[in-house]
């Protein structure tokens, strides 16, 4: 039996101003992404693969045409309730890892159960969880500077999975490894798809990442392609 649909795009149309001069981005842009699916974006740089990544998450808003994530049609939802949406719904994994120099790995991680109403005995437990599922649970007291790259991105993945997101959204999440780190980032990715059934949409430049996943699509200049 086929996964139902989780994200479903329509007709979507994005663009940028230069100025005066009006600059396309995504044209005319139809994808449905099934629940539990592992799907890799490719494409050259500016072909619009991570403009495409931040709409399905919620970060940018389109000119024209609609996002449905499980049901949700977030294009058309105020920014208010696109935040609250965002924190509740999408897991975020970046190529620099964007962790807070300052904070330990379990506080980084800590950082989006904030937001919620959790205690803080239930944000312990979450945060212990997501770090052992990562293999970090013996770094939780170590400061991003104390860690490696790939156990810096290891540290990330935790913070994104913590709320147990519907999609998790990655963008070049190996851009920044050397080839040993990549692929342990991406056996790890691989399975949080396989084993946790999580939704992973990845924009790479890289054949060997995209290789992973179950489904790769093609952008080229704003335009899906075979």
């Amino acid at each position: 039996m086929e996964n139902r649909p989780l994200v479903v795009i329509n007709r979507l149309i994005k663009s940028y101003w230069r100025g005066s001069q009006q600059v396309p981005v995504l044209e005319d842009i139809s994808l449905t992404i099934a629940e539990g699916e592992f799907l890799a974006l490719m494409g050259p740089s500016g072909s619009g693969k991570s403009t495409l990544l931040n709409l399905i998450a919620g970060i940018d808003m389109s000119d024209s045409g609609s996002v449905t994530v499980a049901g949700i049609e977030i294009s058309s939802l105020p920014e208010s309730a696109l935040a609250s949406w965002r924190a509740a719904h999408v897991g975020f994994i970046f190529q620099f890892y964007n962790l807070i120099p300052v904070l330990t790995a379990f506080e980084n991680v800590e950082l989006p159960l904030l937001l919620t109403a959790m205690s803080r005995r239930e944000r312990r437990e979450h945060v212990e969880t997501a770090l052992s599922v990562v293999g970090l649970a013996d770094r939780m007291e170590h400061r991003p500077g104390e860690l490696s790259g790939g156990q810096q991105q290891r540290v990330a993945i935790a913070r994104a999975i913590v709320t147990d997101p519907t999609i998790l959204v990655a963008d070049e999440p190996t851009g920044d490894l050397d080839r040993q780190s990549a692929g342990d980032i991406l056996d790890l990715i691989e399975q949080l798809n396989r084993e946790f059934g999580k939704t992973i949409i990845m924009v790479t430049h890289d054949p060997r990442a995209a290789e992973r996943a179950r489904r790769v699509l093609h952008l080229e200049k704003g335009v899906l392609v075979q």
